[in-house]
């Protein structure tokens, strides 16, 4: 079999289950809308708006590349305009791509002006023509979204390129259609940016409208454009003064800064509203040149030329609305409402989240879903609103109230009336309840409003929960210390700091030591750091497959010196990433390790939930050779059945269970369970936190297989065998 047949043979293991769009997705697509619609109507550098667009979508597809590139309106052909992430070599790499069939994803999405995506650029017929940047760059997959105009034609692509051979789940697909979407409006604003700065350029245009006026500012020749875009004739304007087309919307002040600038310099530029004869506002860019008269004396002649801005005007308002406004619901969003709650005033805010939100959306669809918000926007705006109503994320919704108001009494009457209401959507009818958090005060009460929130939703569903700041606030010392572990983490990944360290576990048998759990440490500035201070933020951030990924890697370099057996701890991230199956293979090749020395810890709880996706990936890994073990037995599941479903190889009792086994009668039960299960079972078990001769002598007394622990090993960058 050769290497592109092992390539296909894993690429067929893969699975394309379509997996929903989570509620938390949802609101990571939201808030990449948000923070680059906010840059672009900040008037924000649009190179930088599409970088940071890169940038964020690269964080939601870990080890991928974004790339924006744009059709060449001279010859057609295609180039980089935003990848920040890709080096100067891949730029010119691309440089000057044909749109066409062998021309990868992004000639294939311009070309066919549809989605492309490629699992595989090594085989894949539509990357023939670039096979050779897919191998020099390892580019192993790549998934390209046409950028459209308005007229609906592809002028460009948006693209995520990975560095494993994956296919786009739901979540990444709206990824790229929103990105795709962002870059067409951005391009849209470039070009409204362009016309403006020609418009002084483009003065001497007869088909622009066009004023002359004397010394005394009277009118004494005007253009045909000039009375096309008033409604006026030129010979009811000659002798008056240009305010005849004023709109009073300026006041003395402006006109006296724009005079004084033109006798300093003889020349003004500026946005200036004027009127039509019916009464229509014409936004225009004036430009007013002072010149010499024809007889050369201290005498001037104005010239006064109008650039109309009402269309670009209307698109940067569009901008500004969908930077503060919710897409779908036409509510005010988060943004707005941070900006509001800036004003050094104080209020009540309440939020609202929708009990059972992700059911509605997996059970009836997304289009019932999103009818169903926009229902509910348009209920909550007329009955409880008046334009006070925001769409925090995707179902969520916020009230925002003067200090003053009586809110139990307000959130009672939302309950009643949404109590007795059913909504009908599509045919279906559906009983809305909401979960409700509110606080007072002028300073961080978003974020008391969502910590009642969070509280309001720990005690159950249609709770509400008011904020108390007595017993509610963060102690700021522990989020200072989450912060700074945060930080660590970063530093550490981006660094190359995470490494390895071994704990071994002894036979108890033969009493040796046998096999190694391999364990992450930061080593940083001369100290190890435990996980217990980056495990948190790892999970919060999504990094444990980076970790994951950092720690395989390096363990098994270290281990193909040795012949010694090693478990490595799998995360539920890790196995709904899906990408273990390819790396595993890989590394096992790289580094000759035997698949049946390798053990995979996972916990209790992904054995328990017994997700379709993630059984058939250990249920893969195990015909491969790999072992698994479940980590932590006895936390919370303890789902007997599922244990023997997946034929576990090793079970380890949790250390909580462990370590007081000699004075505590309930562990010491517990753990005696779990020891007489696995032994009927067949399955070898595993004592952890074994830390004194009394805990062993229980161990051994249990016949437990195996013990773990600090009496018999510490944890240590090199696997030792004492």
């Amino acid at each position: 079999m050769n290497e592109k047949d092992v390539v296909r043979k894993v690429l067929d293991l893969e699975t394309t289950e379509e997996i929903p769009i989570t509620s938390k997705q949802y609101n990571q697509i939201l808030e990449i809308q948000q923070t680059i619609l906010e840059m672009l109507s900040a008037d924000k550098q649009i190179i930088d708006a599409l970088n940071r667009l890169c940038n964020l979508a690269e964080s939601l597809l870990p080890n991928s590349v974004a790339s924006i590139m744009i059709k060449s309106e001279k010859d057609a052909l295609l180039n980089v305009l935003a990848a920040p992430s890709i080096p100067e070599i891949g730029h010119n790499a691309l440089a000057c791509l044909k749109p066409g069939p062998g021309g990868g994803s992004c000639g294939n999405a311009v070309f066919k002006n549809e989605p492309q995506y490629v699992q595989d650029t090594f085989q894949d017929d539509r990357w023939s023509e670039l096979r050779h940047i897919a191998y020099d760059f390892n580019l192993c997959s790549c998934w390209s979204m046409p950028v459209k105009d308005k007229n609906g034609e592809a002028i460009g692509s948006f693209a995520l390129s990975s560095f494993e051979h994956r296919t786009p789940s739901l979540f990444h697909k709206k990824l790229l259609e929103t990105a795709a979407s962002i870059v067409s409006i951005a391009l849209n604003k470039k070009d409204t940016e362009n016309r403006i700065k020609l418009f002084y350029s483009a003065m001497q245009n007869a088909t622009e409208p066009m004023l002359i006026t004397n010394h005394y500012n009277n009118i004494i020749e005007v253009n045909s454009a000039f009375e096309k875009c008033y409604g006026v004739k030129a010979e009811d304007l000659l002798g008056k003064n240009p305010s005849t087309v004023s709109s009073g919307k300026h006041n003395k002040e402006f006109y006296e800064n724009m005079w004084n600038e033109i006798n300093a310099n003889s020349h003004w530029t500026g946005e200036i509203i004027n009127k039509h004869t019916n009464g229509t506002e014409v936004t225009q860019w004036m430009s007013i040149s002072s010149t010499n008269n024809s007889v050369g004396d201290d005498e001037h002649n104005y010239l006064a030329i109008f650039s109309d801005l009402t269309e670009l005007k209307q698109s940067q308002e569009k901008v500004e609305y969908m930077a503060y406004h919710d897409t779908l619901t036409k509510l005010y969003n988060k943004t707005h409402l941070e900006y509001i709650l800036k004003e050094d005033k104080e209020h009540c805010l309440m939020m609202m989240n929708i009990n059972n939100f992700s059911y509605i959306n997996t059970n009836y669809g997304f289009s019932v879903g999103d009818k169903l918000l926009i229902k509910l926007a348009e209920l909550l705006n007329y009955k409880f609103g008046n334009d006070n109503i925001y769409r925090i994320n995707s179902d969520e919704f916020a009230i925002l109230y003067d200090i003053n108001v009586n809110i139990e009494k307000n959130i009672a009457q939302i309950k009643n009336y949404f109590y007795n209401t059913s909504l009908d959507i599509d045919g279906v009818s559906i009983k809305v309840t909401f979960c409700y958090g509110a606080s007072y005060g002028n300073e961080n009460i978003l974020r008391n409003t969502s910590i009642a929130l969070k509280q309001a939703k720990r005690n159950g569903k249609n709770h509400s929960y008011i904020y108390n700041p007595e017993t509610d606030s963060i102690n700021d010392d522990h989020r200072a210390a989450f912060i700074e572990s945060n930080a660590t983490l970063y530093k550490a990944l981006e660094q190359d700091n995470i490494v390895p360290y071994f704990q071994g576990i002894r036979d108890n048998k033969t009493g040796e030591i046998t096999k190694f759990e391999v364990l992450a440490r930061i080593e940083q500035d001369e100290k190890i750091i435990s996980p217990y201070y980056f495990l948190e933020p790892a999970e919060l951030s999504g990094l444990l497959p980076e970790i994951t990924k950092t720690i395989i890697d390096k363990s098994f370099k270290i281990m193909s010196k040795n012949d010694y057996t090693f478990s490595i701890n799998i995360t539920e991230d890790d196995l709904s990433r899906n990408y273990l199956k390819h790396l595993l293979a890989k590394k096992v090749k790289e580094y000759n390790i035997d698949p049946k020395r390798v053990i995979l810890e996972i916990l209790e709880g992904v054995s328990a939930s017994g997700k379709n996706n993630q059984t058939e990936q250990l249920n893969i890994l195990k015909e491969r050779g790999f072992s698994i073990a479940i980590d932590d037995f006895g936390t919370e599941y303890s789902n007997f059945e599922r244990i023997l479903d997946l034929e576990i190889d090793y079970l380890k009792i949790d250390a909580k269970y462990i370590k007081d086994i000699h004075k505590n009668k309930k562990s010491y039960e517990i753990a005696k369970a779990i020891a007489f299960f696995a032994k009927n079972a067949g399955i070898p078990c595993i004592a952890e936190f074994v830390h004194t001769e009394e805990v062993q002598d229980i161990i051994l007394e249990l016949e437990i297989d195996y013990s773990q622990g600090f009496y018999f090993s510490e944890p240590s960058s090199k696997p030792i065998n004492i």
